[in-house]
């Protein structure tokens, strides 16, 4: 498996318990709002410190509570697609694509290639806030690719987008999956969603990890 998580969080009054292993495939964190999907995603990614555990990716420890082992958001190569995207509204398309990669430390025909992958070439100059919500989703998936990630996040990244545009992205995030052949984790609480982009799901109403056809809680 090519990430392994097994952590614990106190989150208010309760205890948030997950452990689970991903291969280079799409896992669904499914559940309710305020179930604690966001939450085990920024521990992952290193925004949040669990309170015990572990979190290893490709055999790297980016987090280990007994050997004080805890690596910086920096430094893990994971790309994160947040809720509300996080462009930065001061820099165009191209400058926003290209800020994970430090003093211009990147390849051009990765550039241009992840570009033309994410169908942003005609937005390059642009800047966040003439963007629609479909442009700007396209756009923070090129930035997460950028840093050539072992693991890439999305936490509802098409919660504000209509039906047609989320199918064509939907595609998309599967037949950039399967081309990078990294693990993805998924975060909604659609069981559209789940049910399109996804094999296997980690319930955060039930605590369970199953395959999605035999998921009949609250997707059946």
């Amino acid at each position: 498996m090519v990430l392994k998580v097994n952590i614990k969080k106190k989150v208010d009054n309760r205890i948030i318990n997950k452990k689970f292993e991903l291969g280079n495939t799409i896992l669904i964190f499914y559940g309710a709002s305020g179930s604690g999907k966001t939450t085990i995603l920024n521990c992952i990614a290193g925004l949040k410190n669990p309170d015990s555990g572990l979190i290893k990716l490709k055999g790297n420890t980016y987090y280990n509570s007994k050997s004080k082992v805890n690596v910086p958001p920096f430094k893990r190569k994971i790309g994160y697609i947040f809720q509300d995207y996080a462009l930065f509204p001061h820099l165009n398309v191209l400058n926003n694509i290209k800020y994970s990669r430090k003093n211009n430390n990147y390849n051009q025909n990765k550039l241009d290639k992840i570009i033309n992958k994410c169908h942003v070439k005609d937005l390059i100059n642009r800047y966040p806030n003439t963007l629609s919500g479909g442009e700007k989703q396209r756009v923070a998936l090129a930035r997460s690719l950028m840093i050539e990630p072992d693991l890439l996040l999305l936490d509802e990244p098409l919660s504000s987008i209509d039906n047609e545009m989320k199918i064509k992205l939907m595609r998309e995030i599967k037949n950039i999956q399967k081309e990078w052949q990294i693990p993805v984790i998924y975060v909604t609480h659609s069981k559209n969603e789940a049910r399109f982009l996804g094999s296997k799901l980690l319930s955060f109403n039930s605590n369970k990890e199953v395959k999605i056809n035999e998921y009949k809680e609250n997707i059946g």
